[in-house]
């Protein structure tokens, strides 16, 4: 659902908001937004069709939720909040409209949080949560203070939203329905630009000419930052550098203003020598592997170099970066079998994350789970989406996580399954075991039949599949007729995008 707004938002600040129910509330973006606007100290209530793990944090903040949609829950609200998953037969966003209450998009009530900060907005393909979560990890512990908005929570801090009291607003920028449009940021980064969202822009041309409007936004005297490595982002560059904004580049490519020089990547994390304008500005060391990790690091550091941070602090800041929640996260070990989970679901960081779980699986076998995510995306991409997956040594596929979508005879986890055995092309990496599960209750069997002491087990895609590690943890202690207490949870753990 492409969203265009009709709300004016000239000098609205969320104190202007009254009484405000989110509805999808425990949904990766609107639990954040929520979360924003309890520490602001708003009146917030919301509902959701299932009790998320988010919840009850919000809930503890003071939050009222119900689970199950009710009109009667709009009752003494001024303001409703809403995110693309909501379709308009929603019971309570159809009767907000219908009840003339103010109704504001997710990335429109973002906006009324905005208002007087300098903002600082993350866009791109893949890479944003990271990027956003690493800009606002050096700007907390540079003392700033930041507001900030991600779509995903921050291990170190255990939160993805928080209300400062600095002058700077850190938001990662969604490019799926096209709502980065709305904010008019004074930095943007933008990370790469690929094909992805094809319901909403038809082809690479229309997902560029996106991100082109997304620059046109920026204020007027402001900063585009983009990585030189990726050819998409390096084209915006290219044409931002016709507007009245500055343009910066990083990546380990010769031309690009922050060069990361010398960089390695190991199971212990990622490190490299930051050159800026043919300065060498200092090393950096990241405790998270995967050369995307150090790529995204390089964006931040350059945003907090332009915004006037030493660079030795931003670098020791970096030091501390400890990832973000569903990226490449450790949800536990049993029976010698690690358990991980991750948010990648485009072929290009699903590709980037294998290769980094690579790095740390050692002589185990990898084990991949992967739930889909959206039909049109597995359409469009059945053969990449294959091809990163077989970089693993055994793979269960999931049914397509596809709401609002019609499936299709044959469409779906079964068609991706046939093409990761029998890919249409000429294909010189080994053929994984694969096998379609559509059942969810099925799979944590499936795993514990499969995983063997010293594997690596990572389920990975669409945002339902981060409950499937804790019953895959159960079913490996109940198969091997193990003790509970061999199961750690480790949280904090890290990763990707």
């Amino acid at each position: 659902m492409l969203v265009e707004t009709t709300n004016d938002l000239t000098d609205l600040t969320a104190e202007d908001l009254g009484r405000v129910h989110v509805i999808g509330i425990g949904g990766v973006g609107m639990n954040g937004l929520a979360r924003l606007l309890l520490t602001r100290g708003i009146e917030v209530s919301g509902s959701d069709i299932r009790e998320w793990p988010p919840i009850a944090a919000l809930r503890a903040l003071g939050a009222q939720v119900t689970i199950g949609h009710d009109e009667r829950l709009l009752d003494g609200v001024d303001t409703v909040m809403y995110s693309t998953a909501i379709t308009d037969d929603n019971i309570e966003l159809a009767a907000a409209r219908r009840r003339g209450l103010r109704v504001l998009h997710r990335a429109e009530a973002l906006v009324t949080a905005m208002t007087g900060r300098t903002v600082v907005a993350v866009a791109g393909t893949n890479g944003k949560t990271t990027t956003t979560s690493m800009v606002t990890t050096i700007l907390q512990h540079t003392g700033y203070d930041p507001s900030f908005v991600i779509g995903g929570e921050m291990a170190e801090v255990g939160s993805s939203a928080h209300h400062g009291t600095g002058d700077h607003f850190v938001v990662e920028a969604d490019e799926s329905d096209k709502t980065f449009l709305l904010y008019h940021p004074d930095i943007a980064l933008v990370t790469n630009v690929e094909a992805d969202h094809m319901d909403t822009y038809g082809d690479l041309a229309g997902v560029e000419e996106g991100f082109a409007q997304f620059t046109d936004c920026i204020t007027p005297g402001g900063l585009l930052i983009a990585c030189a490595d990726d050819p998409g982002a390096r084209r915006l560059a290219t044409y931002a550098g016709g507007k009245d904004i500055s343009v910066a580049t990083y990546g380990t490519s010769a031309d690009a203003d922050l060069r990361l020089v010398d960089l390695v990547s190991g199971i212990t994390g990622t490190g490299y020598t930051a050159v800026a304008d043919g300065q060498v500005v200092g090393s950096v060391r990241i405790e998270v592997p995967g050369r995307h990790i150090a790529l995204n690091s390089g964006a931040a550091l350059l945003a907090a170099l332009r915004l006037g941070v030493p660079a030795p602090d931003a670098i020791a800041a970096l030091g501390q970066y400890r990832g973000v929640r569903r990226r490449f996260e450790l949800k536990g070990t049993a029976a010698g079998v690690r358990v991980y989970d991750d948010y990648a679901y485009h072929p290009s960081s699903m590709a980037a994350q294998l290769s980094t779980v690579r790095e740390v699986t050692g002589t185990g076998r990898l084990i991949v789970v992967f739930q889909p995510y959206r039909l049109y995306r597995t359409n469009a991409f059945l053969p990449e989406i294959a091809q990163a997956l077989r970089a693993a040594d055994d793979v269960i596929v999931m049914e397509v996580y596809a709401p609002s979508e019609e499936r299709g005879p044959g469409e779906g986890g079964a068609a991706l399954t046939r093409e990761v055995l029998h890919p249409a092309g000429n294909v010189t990496s080994p053929i994984p075991t694969v096998v379609f599960e559509p059942s969810w209750s099925g799979v944590p069997r499936l795993v514990a039949e499969r995983a063997n002491s010293g594997d690596l087990v990572l389920t990975m895609g669409a945002p339902p599949i981060v409950m499937m590690g804790d019953e895959i943890l159960a079913e490996l202690v109940k198969s091997n007729d193990v003790t509970g207490n061999v199961v750690e949870a480790a949280l904090g753990d890290i990763g990707n995008e």
